[in-house]
């Protein structure tokens, strides 16, 4: 049976599983947040069905649920955030309002989260910061998935990386979300739980052989975008969101799906620059020139169209929510008897 929930109801939903698995009002509402963003933009791979896995984590302590972020300012352009292996949501939340405000002072700033967890949609993040008028450059990495080209040992996550540009009416002009990995493997996990056939030149099993079941693809390992190419971006992002925020290295990392091991420790870091202390007011009429350039050719869209587009639906005729969802739901933030 298929339900409908308005977008406050999956909020509240997330929410109150959560704190029910024992996070805190304000680690369960900073993830919840994310939940509903997820699902307004179509992305289900991060919205609800992630909430059991959530709540599951809080329950086996890949994720503390006594977390307290603690923020440290470095330099005056530095923001440093330890998770306390809390979630990623809530130690981003925490750093937020001095990172701003440091790119606003000194034209760019840079926020690194360490001891840390999936942080959900990354495009949101880059999206907020756009939003606050200023460019978003994110990157996170994950436990490894992508072995090198001609190895066959995952050395790197997924690894995505995030940029958003402001529209300069507190929006996002455009939005760039992309991983290392020709597809997130989120999405193979979905297929996964729907009992569904993934695509050609997403993923090898266990063997290095391409594979289109989904189970065996989450025992073996990702397929980079673009060859090796696309294994030099997962590298980048290993560099930032690992190496330079003091995080666990994605080799090092436990899973972020199921209960082996105890908190991967993975981290984020975002780098926020205000165009007023670059460009100018020509950033802006460039960016205008740069993004016609492209509407303006039939079928082309910007990078984050179909998310908008998602949204402006989604919004007016809620998410739809299966009985099979919703039971896993219902019991994931009760612990065990």
């Amino acid at each position: 049976m298929q339900h409908k929930l308005t977008l406050d109801a999956v909020e509240q939903l997330a929410c109150e599983t959560l704190m029910e698995a024992g996070a805190t009002k304000a680690a369960a509402s900073s993830v919840a947040r994310s939940t509903r963003l997820a699902e307004r933009d179509g992305i289900r791979s991060h919205g609800l069905l992630y909430v059991p896995i959530y709540a599951e984590h809080l329950l086996c302590g890949k994720v503390s649920p006594t977390a307290i972020p603690s923020v440290t300012i470095p330099r005056p352009a530095a923001v440093r955030v330890d998770a306390d292996n809390g979630f990623a949501h809530a130690a981003i939340d925490a750093g937020w309002d001095s990172f701003t405000k440091a790119a606003k002072a000194n034209g760019v700033a840079a926020l690194s989260i360490h001891n840390s967890y999936n942080c959900g949609v990354l495009g949101h993040h880059a999206e907020r910061l756009a939003q606050d008028g200023l460019i978003g450059l994110c990157f996170t990495h994950a436990p490894a998935s992508i072995a090198p080209p001609g190895g066959s040992k995952p050395v790197v996550g997924t690894n995505p990386f995030s940029i958003a540009v402001p529209d300069g009416a507190g929006g996002a002009m455009l939005v760039i979300d992309q991983s290392a990995s020709a597809i997130a493997k989120s999405e193979i996990l979905l297929r996964s739980r729907e009992g569904k056939a993934i695509e050609p030149g997403w993923a090898l099993d266990a063997d290095g052989n391409e594979t289109l079941d989904a189970d065996a693809a989450l025992a073996g390992s990702m397929v980079p975008s673009g060859g090796y190419k696309g294994f030099g971006v997962g590298l980048l992002v290993e560099i930032l969101a690992a190496a330079l925020s003091g995080a666990n290295l994605s080799t090092e990392a436990s899973p972020f799906s199921g209960t082996k091991g105890g908190p991967p420790g993975t981290g984020q870091f975002f780098i926020a620059i205000d165009p007023a202390g670059f460009g100018g007011d020509g950033f802006h009429a460039a960016m205008l020139r740069l993004a016609t350039s492209i509407t303006d050719q039939d079928g082309a869209r910007l990078p984050g169209q179909r998310r908008a587009d998602n949204r402006t639906r989604i919004e007016a005729e809620g998410v739809t929510v299966d009985d099979a969802l919703l039971t896993r739901i219902n019991a994931a933030g009760k612990p065990a008897a």
